[in-house]
């Protein structure tokens, strides 16, 4: 690999969940969000919800960041041009999921490169309704992402990830062996065994079905399993398509049909 100060960040990232009293200069903050808006976008259905409370952010941190796909202020401009949205809430939810998520990695991209740390966390979009009260949000924002951030008070390793031929195929997608299947899976668990990352954080996932044997202890219970237990369980709330109804966007309908 060529290794520069901007590759090294990046390779080096890990989610971080204590923050020193350190708080970001008020020229910090705005080089993150003007960094964060020079991502590539679709149409600019990006905008981020700002929080600076300590008490109330998530692991104290200085900033807190939430993403959201915003088709609002989209919308205020077409009418101004005498126009009005057709195009399926589908795909404006698609194509602003990318517009955030590209906005949100620029961010975290130019904290670290600041000497900032971030975490993401995933549960927002099921909190949409707590969010839409607190900030006053009019219909067609959806929060997609929360995202913490400040000076890091702790240094964990990076996680490990996938070897590159598990995640790369060049010019056709291949059928894995299960040699291949096998690699992939070791690299993941090794290096979270390694780190003894889940027994740290006690973070056993329980099997709900008390027919299925839990094999596993915290020497042997590593990512795979864990994810595995995360998606082959009913663990998530079964109403994200109410939340987004909440945000004023229908999924597989058109605006005026809503």
């Amino acid at each position: 690999m060529q290794p520069n100060p901007t590759i090294e960040n990046m390779l080096n990232r890990t989610s971080i969940r204590a923050y020193t009293d350190r708080e970001p200069t008020q020229e910090e903050l705005i080089t993150i969000l003007r960094a964060g808006q020079q991502a590539p976008f679709a149409s600019q259905l990006g905008s981020v919800l700002l929080k600076r409370d300590r008490d109330n952010n998530p692991f104290h941190a200085p900033l807190y960041f939430t993403i959201c796909v915003d088709a609002h202020k989209w919308e205020q401009i077409m009418a101004r041009r005498g126009w009005e949205m057709v195009s399926t809430d589908l795909l404006v939810i698609l194509l602003g999921m990318q517009d955030a998520a590209l906005m949100a990695e620029n961010m975290v991209i130019a904290a670290e490169s600041l000497g900032m740390g971030s975490c993401f966390l995933g549960a927002v979009p099921y909190k949409a309704a707590e969010i839409i009260e607190e900030y006053g949000l009019p219909p067609r924002v959806f929060p997609m992402v929360g995202l913490a951030m400040g000076f890091p008070a702790e240094s964990p390793p990076p996680r490990p990830r996938y070897p590159l031929d598990f995640v790369v195929f060049e010019d056709q997608y291949p059928t894995f062996s299960e040699t291949q299947i096998q690699e992939a899976m070791q690299m993941m668990d090794g290096g979270y065994l390694a780190q003894d990352y889940y027994s740290k954080l006690k973070a056993k996932i329980r099997i709900r079905d008390k027919s299925k044997p839990d094999t596993f202890d915290y020497q042997t219970y590593s990512w795979t399993e864990h994810i595995s237990r995360k998606w082959g369980q009913d663990l998530f709330p079964p109403n994200l398509i109410d939340q987004f109804e909440r945000c004023g966007f229908f999924i597989g309908k058109r605006a005026e049909e809503d």
